[in-house]
């Protein structure tokens, strides 16, 4: 059985899905604010990394946890479940943009947009379920 990785045409495919998805981000006035200092070529490449491995394209997650990365977004600046939305909402946009099926775009939501990850970003209660390290 493919992965959606594969279904989605694999790495080409994702770093399209990553540039793209940035650059809506950066545009995206509820939530551009909190990569003003970010540096775009390294967050691009960790998101690859996430998204490959959520994907199901990697066996593993390099980067740091995701509440690791998040916490002081959520502490000093308030990073909130309305900015977790706008962040899916970005994706999908870029999905559609791209001329993914609604059907893999269903998929892709269902990881990326996950209760779990949401609550590893938002630094939450973990659900029980594990997200990437």
């Amino acid at each position: 059985m493919s992965t959606l990785y594969e279904k989605l045409g694999g790495e080409k495919t994702v770093k399209l899905v990553v540039a793209k998805f940035y650059e809506r981000v950066v545009n995206d006035d509820r939530i551009k604010h909190f990569f003003d200092e970010v540096d775009m070529f390294k967050q691009k490449l960790h998101q690859l990394d996430f998204l490959t491995y959520a994907f199901e394209g990697s066996e593993r997650y390099r980067g740091p946890t995701m509440r690791e990365v998040h916490k002081k977004l959520v502490q000093e600046r308030g990073l909130s479940d309305e900015h977790f939305n706008a962040f899916v909402e970005d994706l999908v946009e870029t999905l559609k943009e791209l001329e993914i099926s609604p059907a893999l775009i269903e998929e892709a939501v269902a990881v990326a947009g996950s209760v779990e990850h949401r609550h590893e970003v938002l630094n939450r209660k973990p659900s029980g379920k594990s997200s990437p390290k």
